[in-house]
C-alpha cells in the first residue's frame, strides 16, 4: 500500500508541475511588448540615443544663460524653475516652483528677511520663507506650504509667495541665507 500511494502522490506532484509550467507558458506568451523585458539579443533603440523627451529634461536642468556668477539663487519666471548654484558654479538642486500672482522683475537682488514659519498673504501656514524682493508692496519670497501642497495662486488677489515643495523649500531655507543672491531672469 505504501508504494502504491507514493506513486499516486509522486503523479500528482509530477502533473502539478506540468500544469504550473504550462501556466507560465501561457502568461509569458500573453506579456504586452511595453512590459516585456528584451532578452539579451534585443537592444531597446532608448539605449542606442536619447529620445526627444529625455533630451527636453536634460535641457530642464541647465543653468539659464545671463543668470550671473558666484554663489547664488535663480529664479526662471518663464520656466517655474530654481537653481541652487554653489560658488564653483555647481548645481547643487533644481526644482520647479508655482509661481505667484505677482512676478518680480528680472534682475539680481539678495535675501533680505527669513522667517521659519508664518501665514502666508493667501492664509495658508507656510515655512522656510526667504524673501527677496517687493513689487508694489506685495512681499516676493519663497515658501513650502506646512500641508505640502502648491495650488496656482488666486489671480485675482495679489500674492508673491513663490510655492516649493517641503522638501525643495528646506533647502532653499539651508541655502539661502540673508545676503544670498537672487537673480530672476525672464
Amino acid at each position: 500500500m505504501a508504494s502504491s500511494s507514493s506513486g499516486f502522490v509522486a503523479g500528482l506532484t509530477a502533473a502539478a508541475i506540468a500544469a504550473v509550467g504550462f501556466l507560465t507558458y501561457q502568461a509569458s506568451a500573453n506579456v504586452p511588448d511595453d512590459l516585456r523585458k528584451p532578452s539579451a539579443s534585443e537592444t531597446p533603440a532608448a539605449k542606442q540615443s536619447k529620445a526627444p523627451a529625455e533630451q527636453e529634461k536634460d535641457k530642464a536642468g541647465a543653468l539659464p544663460e545671463s543668470s550671473g556668477t558666484g554663489e547664488r539663487v535663480v529664479y526662471s519666471l518663464d520656466e517655474d524653475r530654481v537653481w541652487l548654484v554653489g560658488a564653483s558654479e555647481k548645481i547643487t538642486r533644481t526644482f520647479e516652483v508655482t509661481p505667484s500672482t505677482v512676478d518680480p522683475t528680472p534682475a539680481t537682488y539678495t535675501v533680505t528677511s527669513r522667517s521659519a514659519a508664518v501665514t502666508g498673504s493667501d492664509g495658508t501656514p507656510i515655512e522656510h520663507v526667504v524673501r527677496f524682493a517687493t513689487v508694489d508692496g506685495v512681499v516676493i519670497g519663497f515658501s513650502a506650504a506646512v500641508d505640502g501642497s502648491t495650488p496656482q495662486p488666486d489671480p485675482t488677489t495679489k500674492t508673491g509667495g513663490i510655492r516649493e515643495s517641503r522638501k525643495d523649500g528646506k533647502a532653499m531655507w539651508d541655502f539661502a541665507g540673508i545676503g544670498t543672491k537672487v537673480v530672476v531672469v525672464k
